[in-house]
Formats: C-alpha cells, sequence, structure tokens
C-alpha cells in the first residue's frame, strides 16, 4: 500500500501506452484513414492518421488522436473510421496546415 501511495507522488512506473500494429487504410474522399490504436490497460485508444497523397507523389498527414477508449481493436478500427470521416468533412485540408 505504501508503494502504491508513494508511486502516485512520485510517478507510477507503469509502462507508457504501445501503439498496436496499424490497420489497413480506408479510402474516403482521397484521403486515407490509418487506424494505429494505442493500447492501453486492456482498452484501445482512438488514434491514427489521416494522410493525403499529393499530386508530387508527397502524402501530407496529420496524427488523429482521440481521448475514446474502447475495449475491443475491431471496435476502436470502426470508431476511428467514422470519427476521421466527420473530421475530414467538416475540417477537409485545413488539418494540414500548421497552427
Amino acid at each position: 500500500m505504501l508503494k502504491k501511495l508513494l508511486s502516485g507522488l512520485f510517478g507510477s512506473g507503469e509502462a507508457k501506452p504501445e501503439n498496436a500494429k496499424a490497420a489497413e487504410p480506408v479510402e474516403y474522399n482521397g484521403y486515407q484513414i490509418v487506424s494505429e490504436p494505442a493500447e492501453q490497460s486492456g482498452q484501445f485508444r482512438v488514434s491514427g492518421w489521416i494522410r493525403k497523397p499529393g499530386e508530387n507523389g508527397e502524402v501530407r498527414e496529420h496524427r488523429f488522436e482521440r481521448s475514446d477508449l474502447v475495449p475491443g481493436r475491431e471496435a476502436c478500427d470502426q470508431l476511428m473510421v467514422s470519427k476521421a470521416q466527420r473530421y475530414i468533412d467538416q475540417i477537409g485540408d485545413d488539418m494540414f496546415e500548421s497552427r
């Protein structure tokens, strides 16, 4: 119990979330959505990449991360694609602009 209390004060020593293997890209309106969830405490965090190939072969990409935790990998991949599609519809190419 004392160890748990001290670890809370000085850092838990727990491993950071590890990215699971990336899923196959999903094409959507000229973009590629790649789910690459972070495994965390037996669940999966919605995260991955939105990529858009350019005319000159250069690929622009945007790291897409959300706070959602999902118990299953397949459900996480589906939620990632759904959220990324909505984000693409709302933001479009502006996501690639520096903030």
